[in-house]
This record gives structure tokens, C-alpha cells and sequence, in this order.
């Protein structure tokens, strides 16, 4: 039973940008994100590793391990209805997360939650 409703971030054109990106990765990849998209509408932030990250200040990172390194930041927003929201998605290549990444998802966080 789920617990959570997932959901994609949309920009001021509606695009759902996580969405996108997740499609236009190989089918390996959609599939991880798929087992990992299903734990989430069960456990929500509750979802530890290695499947996923707490970073701070709300922000979770899905962890998409393979020969592509995803990674996929999310928050939680508690209410009538508990939702996770996919902010943004990226490809990992180095041991650090890019500040560049992180200043994406932070900004989005901030327009949804005023945080």
C-alpha cells in the first residue's frame, strides 16, 4: 500500500523536467528508477540507504547505482496528503555532488516551500 505520492516538479511550462530526463535515459536505468519510484510511494523519507540520502535542510537524494550514476534530489511535504517531490535528476560522475546540481534542486525546493 502507498503511503506517499510521488511527484515531478513542473516548471513554468509544465515540463516535468525529472520526468525527461528519467525517459530519456537506456532501459536498465528506467527500470532502477522504477523499483526506487515504488519504495518511495511506500516508505517516503523513511527510505534509507542505499537506496537513498538525507543531505540537509530537507533535501533527500535517490541513489540509482549501475554503470549510470543517477541521482535524483528530493523533498518531503507533509500535509492532508504526505508528498515526495523529484526536483531534479542528474548523471554522477565524480565522488562529490556538483554545487551546481545542488543550487538547481535548492531553488526549486525554496519556489515550493518558501524554505
Amino acid at each position: 500500500m502507498n503511503r506517499y505520492q510521488v511527484i515531478f516538479y513542473k516548471d513554468s511550462r509544465g515540463r516535468q523536467l525529472v520526468q525527461e530526463f528519467i525517459n530519456a535515459q537506456d532501459t536498465s536505468t528506467r527500470s532502477k528508477f522504477a523499483k526506487l519510484f515504488n519504495l518511495l510511494q511506500i516508505y517516503g523519507p523513511e527510505l534509507m540507504m542505499p537506496y537513498a540520502k538525507y543531505l540537509k535542510d530537507g533535501m533527500y537524494e535517490l541513489r540509482l547505482r549501475g554503470k549510470n550514476e543517477v541521482r535524483i534530489f528530493y523533498i518531503w511535504i507533509s500535509g492532508n496528503q504526505q508528498k515526495v517531490v523529484l526536483l531534479h535528476a542528474f548523471k554522477k560522475q565524480s565522488q562529490k555532488i556538483p554545487a551546481k546540481e545542488l543550487a538547481v534542486a535548492r531553488t526549486r525546493q525554496k519556489e515550493l516551500t518558501g524554505i
